[in-house]
């Protein structure tokens, strides 16, 4: 458990940044570091067709969910769907009810308010 004494010590002003200087120049950001990670290629059996070829990593982790939702994975047969496809648009139906207000007094309203 920190010490609070410790704690107390490391805080900044109001309105003081912690880092000041930010992230140094040239330094990478995590998405482009996973997405330098995904397209490294792989020579593989690929898991559908049986024959060897080169992949990428995202390219192997996309046959990887095909073969879950294959399998009866519903949540990876939704991934790839929503992925492929894009998600489902929700819609939510919304009413309106105009009620005037110019009548009623502050008390009137909060309670209004309240038993809705």
């Amino acid at each position: 458990m920190p010490n609070p004494e410790n704690i107390e010590n490391h805080k900044f002003n109001k309105g003081e940044s912690g880092n000041p200087n930010g992230r140094p120049k040239g330094a990478k950001g995590r998405a482009t570091i996973a997405r330098y990670w995904l397209e490294v290629n792989q020579n593989l059996k690929n898991p559908l067709t049986g024959e060897s070829q080169t992949m990428s990593q995202e390219d192997l982790m996309t046959l990887a969910l095909i073969k879950k939702a294959r399998d009866g994975d519903v949540n990876a047969y939704k991934a790839l769907m929503d992925s492929g496809y894009g998600s489902p648009i929700q819609q939510i139906e919304q009413t309106q009810t105009n009620i005037d207000l110019s009548d009623l007094t502050t008390d009137e309203i909060k309670q209004m308010l309240k038993s809705e």
